[in-house]
C-alpha cells in the first residue's frame, strides 16, 4: 500500500515558558498518518491520554517513541488504535527539543479504507473509503482536536 513512502520530519523546539500552567505546548491530538517515530530529549513533556487522564511518557536515553496514527487505525479496521497525546509547555530554564518523523502513504488519489482481509460479516468495516487528498484536507481543516479526524470517516 506504500504507506511508508511519504515521510516528513519535524523538529519541535520548546523554549522556557515562565507560566506553563497558563498554556499547553501542543494541544491534544492524534497523528493523521500511519506511524510517527519520535525522539525526545531528556526533558520529556509528552503525555498520552489514558482513560480520562494524562500519563507522562518518560524519556529513556536512546529510545524512540512509536505512535500509531489515525490512518493505520482506519486501514486496520480498528485493530490498531491511534493514540491521543499532547505536549506540555516547558517549565524548565533549559530549552526542550523533540524530533518526529511522520510516515504516510504517498499516493494521494488512491482509495483507502479498511483492508478487505480485516472485514467480515462478524467484523464489518468501521470506516468508509476515501482518498489521501480528502483525508489530509480534512486533517488540516479541523486542526489539532483530539481524535476528531476519525469521526469524519466512520460509517
Amino acid at each position: 500500500m506504500t504507506c511508508l513512502e511519504g515521510r516528513a520530519m519535524v523538529g519541535n523546539y520548546y523554549p522556557y515558558c515562565p507560566q506553563p500552567d497558563l498554556t499547553v505546548g501542543l494541544t491534544s491530538h492524534s497523528d493523521p498518518g500511519v506511524l510517527t517515530v519520535l525522539l525526545q530529549d531528556h526533558m520529556g513533556g509528552l503525555q498520552v491520554k489514558c482513560g480520562e487522564g494524562w500519563v507522562d511518557v518518560k524519556p529513556v536515553p536512546g529510545a524512540l517513541v512509536i505512535n500509531v496514527g489515525d490512518f493505520l487505525q482506519i486501514i486496520s479496521n480498528g485493530e490498531y488504535q491511534s493514540v491521543a497525546h499532547r505536549v506540555l509547555a516547558n517549565s524548565s530554564r533549559e530549552p526542550r527539543v523533540a524530533i518526529a518523523v511522520f510516515f504516510n502513504s504517498s499516493r494521494r488519489e488512491d482509495s483507502y479504507g479498511p483492508l478487505p482481509e480485516l472485514v467480515s460479516p462478524l467484523k464489518p468495516a468501521l470506516y468508509r473509503q476515501f482518498t489521501l487528498s480528502e483525508f489530509m484536507q480534512r486533517f488540516f481543516q479541523k486542526g489539532l482536536d483530539g481524535k476528531a479526524l476519525l469521526n469524519h470517516f466512520e460509517l
